[in-house]
């Protein structure tokens, strides 16, 4: 999707649209007053006080009918400049543009504003020539909004629109933004009770549903089966850790602002974590160890904290509590190219199970220049980047490098991958560490009986189980693959008095196997049994009557399909555990 306010030419185009939008606003209500009206990467909004009156979504299209027939009209836009003082004097009965002005420079200031016909606003400009050449737009919503973005302050009413040069591109747009508001995981989370979020627990802090908690259990199932074939071993570790602990590793001096702040409890003073690798330092320090025990690789699904901006907070994607598929893998120095190669291996491994294929992976680097982020070791970096360049071309991987998206300890691979819709994101990552098992004086004894240090690579594949299944959902619009279903299969009897005792004979067997199946025996009609099966997602939908009772039988329909297959109720055991054994789609 094409980001607007970075297009010059649409950036004018939506800005000037703005201004229409409040001059039609303006004819329909009379006493509104404007706030602000800035351009977007998805279009425009204008920020109003409609003195008590409330807009909603039946007036749309009727600002959007006055929009018309002012765009018809064809009035020039005519920039004006004038003195903050003149300002104040033509803006003297809105407090919202009083406000505005009165935070400018000195009274000597040239302050513009925009006219075309009977409106007027403020605005730096630059704008189109005429109203006339806005044609092809639309208003898409509508919200709430504090003036300056502050709670104590009055709500506004917020109008969102958008405008394009060409009737064809503004419906592409908006076939886009129907698509991504169709995959959007958050409405698909609450439409399947996946996850919720709630005002008393805090923003950034989701919670998972049965339906989601059974998808997240799975993740967890699926990845802790393919580390424990590649011996990784499992901690538990706790949810908070010492300031001491994290001036150790040096986060409380690197990462402060992205944790939450520090408790006292008692004569010790604590911190939620925002990460694992601390505690798992302390776990290889717990024993001696031989360069015969490496590599150790140490999992954890562990919960961590990290301070997200409220604005930025969004349902599973972006939290302050997150789950992470995370992992230290403590290796000698001629270890670190095998053990890399095999967490890419791996990484490659899941995305092919999960049908990822749009990716790129991107070398993240220190910014030499940044003392403050990156911890100030020049030989340290130096051997970590050239180190991590030397792995990569040693197994062919493509990748382009990024200045200054290192983490503070040491440079990274991270995975971008490509959703349905919206900006790439990071899921996996991958990162090399010679810094903290310094600083936690972590050693091993060599083949000569020497103490040397080991190296860390840090790395995570999932990257959260949050981020993870906010992605898939995005990706498959809620339509998972039968073995990540909460339901795989759905039960429906024909009719409740001659087929319900059949229908709960088939519930047995496939529950006994360890099926997740339910039984609708409610007393609907089958067509809103069928279609609430559909709008739920379930793979698999069985119908069953006569036939099926008196053959032993059973008739399914695939989610997505009108078409109804008949086989004896053994094969269609067979048939869904052998899908959920392989993790395809659907039998």
């Amino acid at each position: 999707m094409i980001n607007i306010k970075e297009d010059e030419k649409l950036n004018i185009m939506n800005h000037s649209c703005a201004h229409l939008m409040a001059q039609a606003v303006k004819h329909l209500y009379p006493n509104a007053k404007f706030w602000v009206g800035p351009v977007i990467e998805d279009g425009f909004y204008y920020d109003i006080d409609l003195d008590g009156e409330v807009i909603t979504e039946e007036d749309l299209p009727r600002i959007e009918k006055e929009m018309k027939k002012i765009s018809k009209d064809g009035k020039r836009i005519v920039r004006h400049e004038i003195s903050k003082s003149e300002a104040l004097e033509m803006f003297k009965d809105d407090p919202y543009k009083v406000d505005l002005i009165s935070h400018m420079d000195e009274d000597n200031t040239v302050i513009s504003c925009y006219s075309q016909g009977d409106f007027t606003d403020l605005c730096r400009g630059p704008h189109l020539e005429s109203v006339k050449e806005l044609k092809y737009f639309k208003l898409l919503k509508f919200s709430g909004a504090y003036w300056k973005g502050d709670s104590k302050n009055k709500m506004l009413q917020r109008i969102y629109g958008v405008c394009f040069d060409t009737e064809e591109r503004l419906n592409d747009h908006l076939r886009e933004l129907a698509e991504r508001a169709e995959r959007d995981h958050r409405k698909i989370g609450k439409d399947l009770s996946i996850f919720m979020s709630h005002d008393l627990v805090g923003k950034g802090m989701p919670l998972w549903l049965p339906n989601g908690a059974i998808i997240r259990k799975n993740l967890e199932n699926y990845i802790y089966e393919k580390e424990q074939k590649l011996g990784y071993m499992h901690v538990y570790t706790p949810c908070v850790g010492t300031v001491d602990l994290y001036k150790t590793s040096g986060h409380w001096d690197h990462y402060k602002e992205n944790m939450f702040p520090k408790m006292q409890v008692d004569e010790e003073e604590f911190v939620l974590r925002p990460m694992n690798c601390p505690h798992h330092m302390l776990i290889y320090s717990n024993e001696l160890h031989s360069y015969r025990d490496l590599p150790i690789r140490i999992g954890e699904f562990a919960t961590d904290f990290r301070y997200e901006a409220s604005g930025a907070v969004k349902g599973l994607e972006r939290v302050r509590c997150m789950c992470q598929n995370d992992a230290h893998l403590f290796v000698t120095p001629e270890q670190i190219g095998e053990e890399f190669k095999r967490v890419v291996e791996l990484i490659l491994d899941v995305y092919k199970d999960f049908g990822i294929k749009d990716y790129k992976f991107r070398l993240s680097l220190r910014d030499p220049e940044d003392k403050e982020k990156y911890f100030d070791d020049d030989n340290m970096w130096n051997e970590a980047e050239s180190k991590l360049r030397e792995v990569l071309d040693s197994f062919d991987i493509k990748y382009y490098e990024a200045i200054g998206e290192a983490a503070f300890y040491g440079p990274k691979l991270d995975v971008e991958v490509k959703p349905a819709v919206g900006p790439e994101i990071t899921l996996s990552t991958c990162q090399l560490d010679f810094l903290l098992p310094r600083r936690f004086e972590l050693s091993y004894i060599d083949s000569e009986g020497n103490k040397k240090t080991p190296v860390v690579i840090h790395r995570a594949i999932f990257g959260t189980f949050d981020r993870f299944t906010a992605f898939i959902l995005e990706e498959t619009k809620g339509a998972l693959p039968l073995w990540l279903c909460p339901t795989e299969v759905n039960i429906i009897p024909v009719n409740n008095e001659y087929h319900l005792e059949y229908a709960k004979k088939i519930y047995k067997e496939l529950s006994d196997n360890k099926i997740r199946v339910k039984l609708d025996d409610r007393n609907e009609k089958l067509s809103y049994k069928m279609r609430e099966s559909s709008i739920k997602k379930v793979p698999l939908t069985l119908i069953l009557g006569d036939k099926e009772k008196e053959n032993g039988t059973v008739s399914f329909r695939r989610f997505g399909s009108q078409e109804t297959t008949t086989v004896k109720s053994q094969e269609f055991l067979e048939k869904v555990l052998d899908a959920k054994a392989k993790r395809i789609q659907n039998i």
